[in-house]
């Protein structure tokens, strides 16, 4: 498989990926900063490289399972590899802008 098909497919997978919402901050997992990398690795496997917000998050569990299923469902996946990992850390500079506005990160204090 050349660059640009697994290019297109790691995009279509990290579509898929916006689906799961992180369920105490509302947000979608991309969105978040928690996908650090899709990757397809060999024809019809794909491995996702992610973290939570905190080492200790009691969602994490189901977090990887969503991302698991999300990212199976896309057309041409066949196995789906999921990495957790805390290095590096999670920060809220890490989220996109729309999320860090929605969460209320980044607000200027009126009148500054």
């Amino acid at each position: 498989m050349s660059d640009k098909p697994r290019e297109s497919l790691a995009e279509s997978v990290r579509q898929s990926l916006r689906m799961v919402i992180d369920p105490e901050l509302g947000e979608n997992v991309v969105d978040l900063g928690l996908i650090y990398e899709v990757s397809v690795v060999e024809v019809g496997v794909v491995h996702v490289e992610m973290t939570t917000t905190t080492a200790g998050c009691p969602a994490a569990a189901y977090l990887r399972d969503a991302v698991g299923s999300a990212a199976g469902i896309v057309e041409g996946i066949e196995r789906v590899e999921v990495g957790l990992t805390y290095d590096p850390p999670w920060t809220p500079e890490m989220m996109n802008a729309d999320a860090r506005a929605h969460l209320g990160f980044g607000r200027k204090a009126a009148g500054r």
